[in-house]
This record gives C-alpha cells, sequence and structure tokens, in this order.
C-alpha cells in the first residue's frame, strides 16, 4: 500500500514556448503540512494545478491519495482553497458551504450538521447568514476554509491561507491546520509568508524555474544553526581552531565571527577551547537559520524580485 498521499514523478508542463514546470518530483506524507515555496513564476500554482488535475502535465505521472492523478478517485478527497476566493457574492456563507457540500454528494441533516461545526470552527456562525458580499477579506477566506473542508479531505490544498488575516486570524488559522495534522489530514500549503510557514509547516520544498531545487525539514535542518562570537583574539591561529567545531560563516571581523555548526550541544566546547587558547571571550549566542535565510541561500544572489 503506498503510504504516499502525494507521489509526483517526472511532471512538466509547457505553454506554447514558455516552461513552467520542469520535472517535479515530490512525495508528501499523511499528517503532514508541507510548505512550497518559491519566487513569483517559478511554477508553483502551475505545479498545483497538475495535482489537482486542473491542468493536464505534458509528461510525467503521480498518484493522489493512492490514485493516478486526474482520476476521479483521486480528487473525491481532496479540499481546495485558491488565493483569490471568488465566491458569487450573493450567496451566504451557508449557501456556500452547504453548495460545496452538495457537490460532494452529502444530503440532509449530516450535511446541515457539519456546515454549523465549520462556520463555528472559523468563528464564521454569527455572519453564517449574511451575503458575502458584505464579508471582509479576512472573513472570506476563513469562509473559503470552510468549504474546502466540508466533505472531510484527506488532502488539502491551500494557497496563501492568511494574506488577508489579521494576527487573531492567522492564530485561528494555524490551529486549525494543526487539527487537520493530529487527524492525519495532509495539507500542501502554498505561502509567501515565511514566517507562517516555518511556524506551520513540518517540511518544505523550494521551487525555482520550475523545478524542485530543495527539501528542507524545519527543526532539524542540518547547518542551520549559527553560533555568534564575541572574543579577542581573533586571530588566524584562533579561527583556523574554531574550524574544526563547524563552518565559519561570512568575513569575520576584528572581534567577532560567526561560526555555522549542526547543533547547540557544541557550544559548551567552543566556550572552553578559546579560554583554553587564551582568548578573553565576552559573547557567545546561538541561533537557528531562519527559514527567509534559507529561501535567499537555496535561490541564489541571481534571483531577482517577482
Amino acid at each position: 500500500m503506498n503510504e504516499r498521499v502525494i507521489d509526483a514523478r517526472g511532471l512538466r508542463k509547457t505553454f506554447g514556448e514558455t516552461l513552467a514546470v520542469d520535472d517535479l518530483s515530490l512525495q508528501v506524507s499523511p499528517g503532514e503540512i508541507f510548505g512550497f515555496l518559491g519566487p513569483n513564476g517559478a511554477g508553483k500554482t502551475t505545479s498545483i494545478k497538475m495535482l489537482l488535475s486542473l491542468v493536464t502535465p505534458d509528461e510525467g505521472e503521480g498518484e493522489v491519495l493512492g490514485h493516478p492523478i486526474g482520476s476521479r478517485a483521486a480528487r473525491a478527497r481532496v479540499g481546495f482553497l485558491p488565493e483569490h476566493c471568488r465566491f458569487h457574492d450573493s450567496l451566504t456563507a451557508r449557501e456556500l458551504v452547504r453548495f460545496h457540500g452538495r457537490l460532494h454528494g452529502m444530503r440532509g441533516q449530516p450535511l446541515e450538521t457539519r456546515i454549523d461545526q465549520l462556520l463555528s470552527r472559523v468563528d464564521l456562525l454569527d455572519a453564517a447568514d449574511r451575503p458575502l458580499r458584505g464579508y471582509s477579506k479576512g472573513m472570506l477566506q476563513r469562509a473559503g476554509l470552510a468549504q474546502a473542508l466540508v466533505h472531510d479531505p484527506r488532502l488539502v490544498f491551500i494557497d496563501e491561507p492568511t494574506s488577508g488575516l489579521d494576527p487573531l486570524g492567522r492564530l485561528l488559522v494555524r490551529d486549525i491546520l494543526n487539527e487537520l495534522r493530529s487527524n492525519g489530514v495532509a495539507v500542501f500549503l502554498n505561502s509567501h509568508l515565511l514566517g507562517e510557514v516555518e511556524t506551520t509547516c513540518d517540511r518544505v520544498a523550494f521551487v525555482k524555474q520550475g523545478r524542485v531545487v530543495h527539501h528542507l525539514t524545519l527543526g532539524a535542518a542540518p547547518s542551520s544553526f549559527e553560533v555568534e562570537i564575541r572574543a579577542v583574539p581573533l586571530d588566524q591561529p584562533v579561527l583556523d581552531g574554531l574550524a574544526r567545531f563547524g563552518t565559519i560563516a561570512g568575513r569575520p571581523a576584528e572581534d567577532r565571527v560567526r561560526l555555522r555548526v549542526t547543533d547547540d550541544a557544541v557550544l559548551p566546547d567552543v566556550s572552553r577551547w578559546l579560554v583554553s587558547q587564551g582568548a578573553r571571550l565576552y559573547e557567545i549566542r546561538g541561533r537557528r537559520k531562519s527559514l527567509e535565510e534559507w529561501f535567499v541561500d537555496v535561490m541564489g544572489e541571481d534571483q531577482r524580485p517577482g
């Protein structure tokens, strides 16, 4: 049995002479919140559309929830919240969620109970019978999340889920995503808000020019811990000695140096070694490399803003 909810191999898509996605290969497991990161124009949206069967790949193959991409069975337990929620604004939130539930074959009291549960969970029950045209952007985003979850999906694609939300709305969505994870639901998350991704996701893939160029397991990334040392002297023999503990990052200053190490367990050893060499140690601070720094490093200096 295939335990992966997504298993894509070599998906490729061109539009005329434009190569949108080149050799997309990735896997997502049940209960995993998977981040999909890249600059504008990197092929993220086209990749998601191929996995959702909204766009047919020119090459490659794969499975979603154990069924071939594009099959009806693959789509039956998939939820989707697009970045721009263009729902019929004459509908109420209750009508919107009911409509999507009926599209999935839900009927009667079970559907009505599910609607109330979801609208309560996204904090819209008091506005459930108001037309969407009067909703704020954050309220529309939360209504869209409710419709994506109405049929109890096992995989949910969410495109920029918190872009229109205030801090309380972001916390609410983050809690819902954590609940989905706990229930074994996989979430495929596309977002430019790297702080939210870093807080929420278990693993991320970086996409550049239509290709996945790097995978990163958050919180367990090798060489992701950086130590800033303030000591005197930091002459060449001391710098050479520090290299045994990790990699010198950037250009050392007269009394400061940054050292990239595997984890913070080496900090006591670094301190003892410096003192044993006669160095005057004023400060030693460790911090984990941020996702934003990983993004800049992976994309490279040649990447221009989108």
